[in-house]
């Protein structure tokens, strides 16, 4: 009897890890993206000079300006001050000089970092182009692939971008256990040590972790922060029982993404969450509908259990990258489903992908009611304190999409990831800190490194947006379709904002030049499609 439980054991420990390893499905048939083209970005240059533009530096610091910031090759060499606010500046005009962006009434911000990224695949959109010009265009100069796709691919691509010989963010390259060393599944803490080390040796910076068993997930943390790897972990909900967000954190983990694993610890009358007698994890509606009914079961907020769990984070310095928008459509399915970037932007056969659909991951509204939106915005309600009040705690927050789900499209995901947090009790300069110097340090902390970008500062990589809008008075004018407003003087609506530059490793594009690029996509696959663009 002994054995043949310990042979059910390691064959459903097998099940679990192989389910890891496919949970978003295989990403086949993705097109590299090409050879960055004459004319897309300019830079790096010896002296890149930004003038007159007000600095939002990252940090949570006050905006500044007017400043110049010189950019020499791709760092920034230094800021200055250019003058004095309200004041005509007493300088003579500076000569004319190559190389140089008039940022009179823009705001400068480090370029943003996206924790949890994935490509697309043949379904939902084959063009690695498409993702790339779209996270760019809504200034994301860094993205997480958590797995970006399957090795080879995801190897190469990371060396391109590092190169700039393609037009992408930099890409960190997280994979999962098991993935890409041809050894099959990890499922020993021997085996998995063993492919923690091949990680390090074959350029992968981290792991992409589930709800693992305790014995294989404290063998990959533990040799995982002996090599400098990072981790990061969906604690999804059959092994979350075993393996929730503090267990885990407790043996190393560096970030818990999306909400898996917090509230579980936090129930007040169960160890394990209460599900109904027709539970059916495979049908996705029962799966995501009835996490949202988790919100009245727990201990409440600022309780003293509620405070406990999260101090306990905060002396782990666990990381919190919510991706909230991955779920945001469950609050209010028509508002995702009609926004205003879809038309133009999202390509028709992500649409397709996006519509219910039992056989497709994340398109599980198939008689989505007002109960279910009902009970998603009262979870929302107890998600967005958990979060505040582990920022105000000193707790760190993170942004990201986990886009290509749920009427969740890339880039534009993104902006409304920092609009949640807003919603959330984040101040606006919080929010752009948990974009920017947050992400870069939960990157560079596992290699025990300072952060290289994130922050504009002096030494650090020319990653910068620039917005020619104050997005500290309205974060919507980071949407790459801008915000609609009344012009009093021509009494019309106009769309003001998006952004207008991306600077990545010194070179300059043109955030607009990338969405037109993108729109034509989209077009082309309409007019394959006998569509026409409203």
């Amino acid at each position: 009897m002994m054995l043949r439980m310990k042979q059910l054991t390691i064959a459903l420990v097998a099940v679990l890890l192989l389910a890891g390893l496919n949970l978003h499905g295989q990403q086949a048939g993705l097109v590299p993206a090409p050879d960055r083209r004459p004319g897309e970005g300019a830079g790096p240059f010896p002296t890149l000079t930004i003038r007159n533009v007000m600095v939002i530096d990252g940090t949570g610091a006050p905006p500044f300006g007017p400043a110049n910031v010189i950019v020499e090759n791709n760092r920034i060499a230094r800021i200055v001050n250019a003058g004095t606010p309200g004041v005509p500046s007493r300088e003579p005009a500076p000569p004319a000089a190559p190389n140089t962006i008039d940022g009179t009434g823009m705001y400068l911000m480090p370029g943003f970092v996206n924790l949890h990224a994935h490509l697309g695949d043949d379904v939902k959109s084959r063009e690695n182009e498409y993702t790339y010009k779209l996270y760019l265009a809504h200034g994301v100069t860094t993205i997480r692939g958590v797995e970006l796709t399957a090795q080879p691919m995801a190897l190469k691509e990371k060396e391109r971008s590092a190169a700039n010989q393609i037009v992408a963010p930099r890409i960190f390259n997280y994979q999962r256990p098991g993935a890409g060393w041809g050894k099959g599944v990890t499922d020993t803490p021997e085996k998995a040590r063993e492919w923690v080390r091949w990680c390090a040796a074959n350029g992968v910076d981290g792991m992409k972790l589930v709800a693992y068993p305790p014995h294989i997930m404290s063998a990959l943390l533990d040799e995982a922060k002996q090599l400098g790897l990072g981790s990061t972990a969906h604690l999804e909900q059959r092994g979350v029982a075993q393996m929730d967000a503090l267990t885990a954190a407790k043996m190393g983990l560096g970030t818990v993404t999306h909400f898996y694993g917090h509230f579980e610890p936090l129930l007040r009358d169960y160890r394990v969450q209460p599900w109904p007698d027709g539970m059916n994890y495979n049908d996705e509606q029962y799966r995501f509908g009835q996490v949202a009914r988790l919100w009245n079961m727990i201990h409440p907020p600022g309780s003293p259990e509620w405070n406990a769990y999260l101090q306990e984070h905060l002396k782990l310095r666990t990381v919190f990258d919510p991706t909230m928008t991955a779920y945001a459509a469950g609050r209010d399915v028509m508002r995702m489903r009609n926004a205003d970037w879809h038309d133009q932007y999202t390509l028709p056969s992500l649409m397709d992908y996006y519509t219910p659909n039992r056989e497709n991951h994340g398109s599980y509204f198939f008689d989505w009611t007002h109960q279910d939106e009902i009970a998603m915005r009262n979870f929302y309600q107890v998600w967005f304190r958990l979060l505040n009040d582990y920022k105000k705690m000193g707790g760190r927050v993170t942004v990201s999409d986990d886009a290509a789900y749920t009427y969740n499209t890339w880039g534009f995901g993104y902006i409304h990831e920092m609009e949640l947090l807003l919603e959330a009790g984040f101040h606006p300069l919080e929010v752009i800190r948990a974009a920017t110097m947050n992400g870069a340090e939960a990157l560079h902390d596992p290699k025990g490194q300072l952060p290289q970008f994130g922050i504009v500062r002096a030494g650090l990589l020319a990653d910068l947006v620039l917005v020619d809008q104050n997005p500290l008075h309205n974060i919507k004018v980071l949407y790459g379709t801008g915000h609609l407003r009344l012009n009093d003087r021509t009494g019309q609506m106009e769309r003001v904002g998006g952004i207008r530059y991306t600077i990545k490793d010194g070179i300059v594009y043109d955030a607009k030049k990338l969405l037109a690029d993108v729109a034509a996509m989209v077009e082309a696959q309409k007019k394959q499609r006998g569509i026409r663009t409203r």
